[in-house]
């Protein structure tokens, strides 16, 4: 089933290596900017009629930043718009620093029951370096404040003058706070970012260093029941995010707010990330669409490889013979005897073999036509 992101672009600050759509210093244009939202929404109700969805996503930015009660708003209007199914899981992302207990507890009312947050490091001058606006302890009471909830961390690794012990800290970190997903994401120094500079001068950590300290992670996550089951997720059997695994198999998805992408139809559209025209797009009855493209058969045959080869599961051949017509290994010959140190076949699906899985980019840009 397809699945709803909806982006909330407002922050207190901009982090050091965020390349995201947000805002920060923008807070006062939330509730005109939550109700263009709504109102997206149902312009494009006609055309989503007779889908149903599996899982909504609140991302950002942090969404957390904003009045709880623009989220409820938000989860009210879906629910007139659209058909949500049988225990849809509903992820909000959120700060440690932007939460209390009144908000936790208007977010579980309106349907909320994932909660994804940003921890990145349990090193609190490493939080601080990155120009996060909360702490570790931050984090525990944010997870205690939570409760029961299903709850997902998510750790960088490639910091400056990161460990492996930090790296390991920041797991327990997050295990303490009973967390039963984790992403675990490399840095990414963007141009254009502060943390671009550090990149430049030669401080963050090279390609080999961080590899290592990602093998190290994943063997600890090992050890502590959770399952690689996407290059930079783990989680406890039955947790793994239904938002994610949608994305890797190349389910559809709609996506609302700036800067939001959608797969719907074999179409691939997406909006403006200027928040003013937006505004001014959707109050004029406009779809704020800046990008629109069909997705034609050999791009559709990539981007299921692409996406596929990310996880631990690979390519399930009998899903892309019903969907393709065609025959996997018989389609991409080549790429598949370049790599066949680095593949493996079981019987059913095609895959990275599993220490390999983190330089997975090296290897499926061979299957690039």
């Amino acid at each position: 089933m397809p699945g709803i992101y909806i982006h909330i672009p407002f922050c207190i600050s901009k982090c050091r290596y965020c390349d995201f759509t947000s805002y920060p210093g923008k807070i006062g244009f939330a509730e005109a900017y939550m109700a263009c939202v709504y109102k997206e929404m149902k312009l494009r109700a006609k055309d989503l009629s007779g889908r149903t969805f599996d899982t909504v996503y609140f991302g950002g930015g942090t969404p957390s930043v904003i009045d709880a009660k623009l989220i409820a708003g938000c989860m009210n209007r879906l629910r007139e718009c659209y058909s949500l199914a049988e225990g849809a899981e509903v992820t909000i992302e959120l700060n440690p620093g932007t939460v209390d207990a009144e908000k936790i507890g208007a977010y579980k009312r309106a349907g909320v029951n994932r909660f994804s947050i940003g921890l990145q490091t349990a090193i609190d001058a490493q939080l601080e370096e990155l120009g996060r606006v909360h702490t570790a302890a931050d984090f525990l009471h944010a997870c205690d404040l939570i409760g029961d909830a299903n709850k997902s961390a998510d750790i960088m690794i490639g910091l400056k003058d990161q460990t492996a012990e930090d790296v390991k800290k920041s797991i327990d970190l997050a295990l303490q706070g009973g967390v039963s997903h984790i992403s675990m994401y490399a840095l990414t120094p963007e141009d254009g970012t502060p943390i671009y500079t550090d990149y430049l001068n030669g401080e963050l950590p090279d390609g080999d260093a961080v590899a290592a300290l990602y093998d190290g992670a994943r063997r600890y996550l090992a050890e502590r029941g959770f399952a690689r089951y996407e290059v930079s997720n783990f989680a406890k059997p039955g947790f793994e995010s239904r938002h994610n695994l949608n994305y890797w198999r190349r389910g559809e998805y709609i996506g609302f707010g700036v800067d939001a992408s959608s797969f719907m139809g074999g179409r691939r559209f997406t909006n403006t990330r200027d928040l003013d025209e937006y505004i001014k797009c959707i109050l004029s009855n406009y779809y704020p669409v800046v990008a629109d493209e069909p997705i034609g058969e050999e791009e559709a045959k990539f981007e299921t490889v692409m996406l596929a080869l990310r996880t631990a599961n690979g390519i399930d051949l009998a899903a892309y013979r019903a969907r393709f017509g065609s025959d996997f290994v018989s389609d991409f010959a080549a790429p598949l005897k370049k790599n066949a140190d680095y593949l493996e076949y079981t019987g059913s699906a095609v895959r990275i073999k599993e220490d390999y899985l983190y330089v997975q980019n090296t290897i499926i840009i061979d299957f690039l036509g």
